[in-house]
């Protein structure tokens, strides 16, 4: 079961963090992974640990608010699998604020990675998918597009909930064509720029399974979506939480 053997899979934002845990996993059930990353050394590293572990990987460095470089890199690839990993702020620091005190420039970043990203590299890709009769849409998303939360994260939380919104939309318009369009919502998940051992202790108390969730956890439910079996699944949330909400 769940065998990607002869499957192409792209994750963006792979080149470290749980990115890099579900192009390893990927790869681990036989899919040749391409490993985007907005750094390509990132990216390179993550390519190296997959071809150690016996698996087969490249590394392609973009960046996903790019339409044009989306694009050029992935028209000719001939994807199955596309896994929307990259979010955040994109090559930017994410500082959360308030709404209302935030200034109109700081929405931009969270919206064009979160959202505008995951529609660049869908179009990209989706007619070549329907061409050949097989596809499968994965976008990471987050608690903070599904509730309301009070951590100053609202343009986030409106990119993730507009790219779970776009997906449900992908579902149903390519249903019949062999391609599924499902999100993940995280709850809170290890940092790797996190090394405060304090503050990952306080967030893990919050987590009711007692810890923050890895690569991992995620990579076997992204696995699921990505295969055959999962084929009468689509436009669906899966919430990979720990039980808890946010991210």
């Amino acid at each position: 079961m769940f065998d990607l053997t002869g499957r192409k899979a792209l994750v963006t934002g792979a080149g470290q963090g749980i990115g890099a845990g579900v192009a390893r996993h990927l790869a681990g059930q036989g899919a040749h992974v391409v490993v985007n990353d907005y750094y390509e050394e990132r990216a390179a590293a993550t390519v190296e640990a997959i071809v150690k572990e016996g698996g087969s990987a490249a590394a392609l460095a973009f960046d996903v608010t790019d339409r044009d470089a989306v694009v050029g890199h992935l028209r000719p690839l001939d994807l199955d699998i596309v896994v929307n990993n990259a979010g955040n702020a994109g090559a930017h620091t994410m500082q959360p604020s308030p709404f209302r005190d935030m200034d109109p420039a700081a929405w931009a970043s969270a919206i064009e990675v979160n959202l505008g990203g995951v529609m660049n590299t869908t179009h990209a890709v989706l007619k070549g998918m329907c061409d050949r009769g097989f596809g499968r849409l994965i976008t990471i998303s987050s608690g903070a597009g599904v509730v309301g939360l009070p951590i100053g994260v609202a343009p986030y939380g409106a990119g993730k909930a507009g790219a779970s919104s776009f997906m449900r939309h992908m579902a149903i318009e390519n249903a019949r064509l062999g391609v599924t369009a499902n999100s993940i919502a995280l709850g809170l998940m290890e940092m790797t720029e996190v090394t405060d051992e304090a503050l990952v202790a306080r967030l893990s108390k919050t987590v009711p399974v007692g810890r923050l969730g890895t690569g991992a956890d995620l990579g076997p439910a992204v696995i699921w979506l990505a295969s055959d079996e999962a084929s009468f699944v689509t436009g669906q949330t899966i919430h990979v939480n720990g039980g808890g909400v946010t991210t």
